[in-house]
């Protein structure tokens, strides 16, 4: 037993004879709470001081013990806590019940002091190691998703190495996709649709977006200059490759959501709202969401970064170009979520800042505007 943090318990009951037996006997190893109605039990179970424990009557007036433990378990906060009754009511109809709502024990009056201790350390030392492995279990995952991070990223900055880019762009582009999702989610339309685990998705996988460029040539990839219409033929199909790339690693792994939207990203972020993009053609909606998302990303990126036929841009400068791509380039809503998070884009790209020696990735295509000349057609 430990003395110096002792579980705590509470007592729902509306008979004082049982609460002072019960507080007697308890008080001496563990921390006890007491409640004459379902309605103060509830308010303690859900108060600051979590019990570890609750002893709960069923024949109550108001609401029974029933009703109680359908609303301990409804609430998160409390779900968990496990429950044993004690009542008069010994049918084992009653019993059974009790069980299905999911009652941890059930001990009938009257009460037997020692095999209700045995039944309390039991419950209490059942809930302690449920909640260890349940940490196990957090640990693992998270070091299997730190694992899987590293060999996205990984595969990521292999493509982009090739191209001559840096890995802080793939770390930076994940970190706008994040935004902007996350600003996407404010609005009624998208609260549903963009819960945590989509977002989480949609940043992940973003890394991934020119997976493709695995398969164009070398030579292309790091011409010093501008590149050919044959070329450029051959650079316009990385979103295709990307595509068949991850279709390859689905056939061996199996369909989550992560590969479908790694999917998404890497053969559409670079089609436009107006349908004028490569290499479908998609239009408005038809574009994926990550995608879309993605192309702001990217090109943002793409403007404020150094490359072999210009000078990194200033911030103020490329979010007027992308402001000005609302509508044709971009998803209009997607543009209204960039132009309310576009200083946490520039805190993101300060933060995240190549090294002076990085940044002269070639083979992209030279600025051709929008409605300037501002915007890279990678």
């Amino acid at each position: 037993m430990n003395t110096r943090n002792p579980s705590r318990i509470l007592v729902i009951d509306d008979e004082n004879f049982f609460l002072d037996l019960l507080a007697e006997t308890l008080s001496g190893d563990y921390q006890v709470s007491l409640a004459k109605n379902a309605l103060a039990g509830l308010a303690r179970a859900n108060g600051r001081a979590r019990p570890d424990l609750i002893l709960l009557d069923i024949s109550m007036p108001g609401m029974d013990g029933y009703q109680t433990i359908v609303e301990l378990k409804k609430n998160p906060l409390t779900r968990d806590i496990p429950v044993i009754f004690l009542t008069a009511r010994q049918r084992p109809e009653d019993e059974l019940r009790g069980f299905e709502l999911g009652a941890a024990d059930y001990i009938t009056k009257p009460i037997s002091l020692p095999v209700l201790h045995a039944r309390v350390r039991t419950q209490l030392a059942i809930s302690r190691k449920r909640s260890a492995l349940e940490e196990l279990v957090r640990e693992r995952t998270r070091e299997l998703e730190c694992t899987k991070d590293a060999i996205v990223f990984s595969m990521g900055e292999m493509a982009e190495a090739r191209d001559q880019e840096t890995g802080r762009h793939l770390l930076r582009c994940r970190a706008y996709v994040r935004l902007l999702a996350e600003q996407l989610a404010r609005l009624p339309d998208y609260s549903q649709r963009l819960n945590e685990k989509v977002i989480d998705a949609f940043a992940r996988a973003a890394p991934l977006h020119d997976i493709g460029k695995i398969a164009v040539p070398e030579a292309i990839l790091r011409k010093p200059g501008p590149l050919s219409d044959e070329e450029w033929v051959i650079m316009r199909q990385h979103p295709e490759q990307g595509r068949r790339i991850i279709d390859r690693a689905e056939k061996q792994i199996g369909s989550t959501q992560f590969i479908q939207v790694a999917r998404e990203i890497a053969w559409a972020h670079h089609e436009k709202w107006d349908g004028s993009g490569y290499p479908r053609g998609l239009k408005g909606e038809e574009i994926p969401l990550a995608a879309r998302l993605m192309a702001v990303a990217d090109v943002y990126d793409a403007l404020i970064s150094k490359r072999c036929y210009k000078e990194a841009q200033p911030h103020e400068i490329a979010v007027q170009s992308i402001l000005e791509g609302s509508g044709s380039h971009f998803d209009p809503l997607v543009i209204d979520a960039f132009a309310k998070t576009h200083e946490r884009f520039d805190e993101t790209a300060q933060r995240l800042k190549d090294d002076e020696s990085n940044g002269d990735g070639s083979g992209a295509e030279p600025p051709s505007s929008l409605s300037s000349q501002h915007i890279p057609q990678e």
